[in-house]
């Protein structure tokens, strides 16, 4: 008779988004943050033979850009707004997520789904489409605790059936959240998403430039208004200072990272131009000034 395989969750806490990112290695995937205040973040997972389960909680907005891993399918469901997202390695996610933001993930790999004779391609259609269900939210729910529940305990998890349980549970709620394909407002909720994909992922391919308001709309492809409710609906903020946060976290990133420049030379290769201004914006979204920063990174 064979022995079931202990499984044990895995948790961590992290204090700033680029350990977050680190905290869930295989996907490819960028943070960062867009609220003011300390950042605060927690990750639990659970590995399983083929499958591996996610956990996710931010306090802080956070702009994602990110991936699944290589030859995965993942069931990511997002707990701020109860719906389920399809996702595989193509789909190129961009968006920032409410504060005190919650999500669990639940991604086979290839090997697993082709045992279980399931291909992207007869997910035509749902790839990045939400779904929603109340199943859906009863689900990552239950799932949440679980791993809560697992980590708290720190004892190992013997199950052999539990991959093939979670793939069950996670195509019966995908059937039963198929129908929200035809709720108007949930079709809108999917066109604005995919207009701040557009803008985001200009932005990753130019992290450094900025644009003003009628130039960014003519990157977006749509008119001025329908820019700014697509930014009011997904991040809170105009364009524009959605650009300034983009280009605060790119010096935070530099100033971490240390290469004997100065503050002055760092803000002023990401377009900040008046110093004292520069680390006002950088103090009220940090609570940190930018010296501050560079000598917490020496310290360390």
């Amino acid at each position: 008779m064979n022995t079931p395989t202990p499984y044990h969750v895995k948790a961590f806490q992290t204090t700033d988004v680029t350990e977050q990112v680190s905290a869930s290695p295989g996907w490819q995937q960028h943070y960062r943050q867009m609220s003011p205040g300390h950042f605060s973040g927690e990750f639990r997972s659970l590995g399983l033979e083929g499958v591996e389960v996610y956990d996710e909680r931010l306090n802080t907005r956070v702009e994602q850009h990110f991936r699944a891993p290589a030859d995965s399918l993942a069931f990511c469901f997002d707990r701020s707004d109860n719906s389920l997202y399809l996702l595989n390695e193509e789909c190129r996610n961009a968006w920032i997520t409410p504060e005190n933001y919650q999500e669990v993930a639940v991604v086979f790999d290839r090997t697993f789904m082709a045992r279980h004779q399931i291909t992207t391609e007869s997910l035509d259609g749902l790839l990045m489409v939400p779904l929603v269900s109340e199943r859906s939210t009863l689900f990552a729910g239950w799932l949440s605790a679980t791993l809560t529940r697992l980590a708290e305990a720190n004892c190992p998890l013997q199950s052999q059936a539990l991959p093939e349980q979670l793939l069950e549970d996670c195509l019966f709620v995908l059937d039963n959240a198929r129908q929200s394909l035809q709720c108007d407002a949930m079709n809108k909720r999917s066109g604005e998403r995919a207009l701040m994909r557009k803008v985001s992922e200009w932005a990753a391919d130019c992290p450094e430039e900025t644009k003003s308001l009628m130039e960014l709309a003519q990157v977006a492809g749509v008119p001025i208004r329908q820019l700014q409710q697509a930014f009011k609906a997904f991040t809170g903020m105009p364009p524009t200072q959605w650009l300034r946060m983009r280009r605060l976290n790119g010096a935070r990133r530099d100033l971490l990272r240390g290469n004997n420049e100065t503050v002055a030379e760092v803000a002023m290769r990401w377009s900040f131009w008046h110093l004292g201004r520069f680390s006002e914006n950088y103090r009220q979204l940090f609570k940190e000034m930018p010296s501050e920063t560079v000598k917490r990174r020496r310290g360390s």
